[in-house]
């Protein structure tokens, strides 16, 4: 488990009993949003989507870091695209997710060194190793 030396942010959210059908705030007011259900007939979005599009946005700040540390130069146009998979397994609900990084412009071999370092380093690839199946491939 890791311990935090410091705390550089701490993010506050507070959702109602709807939970998957319900609403999600956060304390500054600047996420506010409507949560259905995966594949529901509702018109907000899922938790699932949520942790898809925070671990992406995470992923690429590591691969600023590993760049830097690298001295590689990221494209402006770079991407990730995420997958998370919400199913049943012999312990009941759990996920698993894919990583699909677009990296136009950067030689094969410099995109898998910064891939390999930004899932060492992203805090959501730390939170699920070893937790969920997880695959990162550079397209």
């Amino acid at each position: 488990m890791i311990q935090l030396d410091k705390v550089l942010y701490t993010a506050k959210t507070h959702t109602s009993s709807g939970g998957r059908n319900g609403t999600s705030r956060s304390s500054d007011g600047r996420l506010d949003i409507h949560l259905s259900s995966p594949g529901g007939a509702g018109t907000g979005t899922n938790p699932e989507q949520l942790f898809a599009a925070g671990w992406s946005a995470c992923f690429i700040g590591a691969m600023g870091i590993a760049a830097t540390k690298l001295g590689i130069t990221l494209p402006a146009d770079l991407s990730v695209d995420a997958e998370v998979d919400l199913g049943t397994g012999a312990d009941g609900y759990g996920l698993q997710a894919r990583l699909t990084v677009n990296l136009p412009g950067v030689a094969r071999d410099q995109g898998q060194a910064l891939v390999d370092m930004a899932h060492q380093t992203c805090p959501y690839s730390k939170m699920s190793r070893g937790n969920i199946d997880v695959a990162i491939r550079l397209a």
